[in-house]
């Protein structure tokens, strides 16, 4: 073989692993996301269509936070601070959020839970973060998230000792959907 073909041998090899870096580079986040809302890892919460089937006499405390990210404009708290449950017990909370400003603002919420160990037990039925929220001017809603505590965390030697998981949201701007876009745009129309 001559060193011509050596090299381009070589060249090639070298742009295949550079190739496959970059791919995994771009994976690398979805994976991520993945992998923590199916292990719950990070304090992801997990997700549920039911709720649990055993209910232990044991209680704990579910702390609820609400911020906002930098430059949304609404306003975001939870509507009671705190509750206790029965660990398996089906949980129902609401956040507030109000619009006040004149036009219409679109925002998604990022969620975890807190200590991280938490995360594989926290368990939601239903979320207002599952979906992304309009809200008109002066718009002021109340948004309800259903949960429970799954039982095996205490058979879990890193979390049995839990007694206070802390949910927390942060809501961000994102972009108003083309519809709600064509529909403001034709209310602007008509005013002028």
């Amino acid at each position: 073989m001559s060193v011509a073909d050596k090299n381009n041998r070589l060249l090639y090899r070298l742009v295949s692993v550079a190739t496959l870096m970059l791919a995994l580079s771009f994976a690398a986040v979805p994976m991520y996301n993945w992998f923590c809302r199916v292990t719950g890892f990070g304090g992801q919460p997990l997700v549920s269509a039911n709720g649990s089937d055993v209910i232990l006499d044991q209680t704990i405390k579910i702390r609820f936070d609400g911020s906002l990210e930098r430059g949304m404009p609404w306003e975001f708290r939870p509507v009671v601070r705190e509750m206790e449950l029965k660990i398996g017990e089906t949980g129902l909370a609401f956040y507030e959020a109000y619009n006040p400003t004149d036009k219409p603002v679109a925002g998604s919420a990022s969620y975890n839970v807190f200590p991280f160990t938490a995360g594989g037990y926290f368990t939601k039925i239903d979320c207002f973060c599952f979906e992304m929220q309009v809200f008109q001017p002066g718009e002021r809603v109340q948004m309800p998230v259903t949960f429970y505590v799954d039982p095996e965390l205490v058979d879990d030697a890193d979390a049995k000792y839990i007694n206070t998981i802390t949910l927390s949201y942060t809501f961000h701007v994102t972009e108003l959907p083309k519809d709600h876009v064509a529909l403001v745009s034709e209310l602007t129309k008509q005013v002028n």
